[in-house]
């Protein structure tokens, strides 16, 4: 986003969204979209700059995507605004020591809105204690600014980290706070406001609902820990270690007592709801899949969307929520679902603004 943008050029853009989505959901005699907003500034809860070093003076820089030139960031109205208040300070704080500058390339920050920060500073040189001692002086001198910052260093094959390298991020649905561990360089919804909108209707959708929720792609939980007021049990499925370990946690945190997890792949669950594989996975966490009523499925892949074999395992289940962070392969999968599912509610979350990304959402009901 740059300053040239104002309100009529969102209202612009997420039109040009609101139809290419109705037109991509068209065929399958989709109801009227439900759509939600960004807000138009300070929306984005990541952000990642390269260092410029030029003699004494050090900033952010950024490249643009048309050109592919550098150009300098001082500030940036898509971060949230505490991650724009840290920016500078943080800066300034790092020009003058060479300890902490000397070949400093890249800064990530990860903040959330509990007010919790994490701040990664990436190097083309090996850490010491010079350097730990630098970066905790730093820290401490920020968090006496009034930040609630952690700091990690990284380094080829060198991970430092002052004093825990994820934030506990809260988030607000449907009359209920939500605690999420969100560990650095692991995936978690980038847009704080609409991530809480996504949320809730989620949980509108599933309102009422009778049995089980299985779900595919679960993340931290971000999804399950939402949903599991409205069912029975909720079962869960993630291959990727950390976003299992987070979910765990978050299950802790929440103080829920029916959503269990299990480390697999949707291929492999596939495999194993079919009776095609056994997984000493599923016996190792007492997972017995014939103890559960599913009725209702969930999916959120990623964006090559659900492989045939997935998706025809989808059609089994008489409600299916699926999300979607590319329509075009949400459609592709839509031709084989539309021939057992109707779309009961579709959405469009604006998760993105000011890009051609769009995230969808439709609720499905067996014909």
């Amino acid at each position: 986003m740059t300053k040239a943008h104002t309100a009529v050029d969102y209202d612009t853009q997420l039109a040009e969204k609101v139809q290419r989505l109705n037109a991509q959901l068209a065929p399958f005699h989709a109801p009227e979209l439900e759509v939600f907003r960004s807000p138009e500034t300070h929306y984005r809860m990541r952000a990642e700059f390269r260092v410029w070093h030029e003699g004494d003076d050090l900033y952010y820089i950024m490249f643009d995507p048309a050109t592919k030139q550098k150009y300098r960031v001082d500030t940036f109205p898509a971060a949230s605004r505490l991650i724009n208040d840290l920016m500078p300070l943080l800066m300034e704080a790092i020009k003058p020591n060479d300890a902490l500058r000397r070949k400093l390339f890249q800064v990530d920050f990860l903040s959330t809105l509990s007010g919790e920060i994490l701040v990664s500073l990436l190097y083309h040189r090996q850490l010491d204690e010079e350097w730990d001692s630098a970066a905790q002086a730093l820290k401490q001198r920020l968090n006496d600014e009034g930040f609630n910052l952690n700091l990690i260093g990284r380094a080829r094959k060198q991970k430092k980290v002052l004093d825990r390298d994820y934030v506990l991020e809260k988030l607000n649905a449907d009359g209920q706070t939500l605690i999420y561990q969100q560990i650095e360089n692991s995936f978690t919804q980038p847009n704080g406001p609409v991530a809480e909108k996504m949320l809730e209707w989620a949980i509108d959708c599933t309102r009422d609902s009778q049995g089980d929720l299985l779900e595919l792609y679960c993340g931290n939980g971000n999804f399950s820990l939402a949903l599991a007021k409205n069912f029975r049990r909720v079962l869960a499925t993630e291959l990727a270690k950390p976003s299992v370990q987070s979910a765990q946690y978050n299950i802790a945190a929440n103080n829920i007592d029916n959503v269990q997890i299990i480390r697999m792949s949707a291929e492999e669950f596939t495999q194993a709801i079919n009776g095609e594989r056994e997984f000493r996975r599923l016996k190792d966490q007492g997972v017995t899949l014939s103890d559960y009523q599913c009725n209702t499925i969930f999916v959120d892949p990623p964006r090559a969307g659900m492989d045939d074999e997935t998706c025809k395992m989808v059609q089994g289940y008489d409600r299916i929520l699926y999300i979607s962070c590319n329509p075009e392969t949400l459609a592709e999968n839509l031709e084989r679902l539309s021939q057992t599912h109707r779309i009961s509610r579709c959405a469009l979350f604006d998760q993105f603004p000011f890009t051609h990304h769009t995230e969808a959402g439709v609720w499905l009901e067996r014909k």
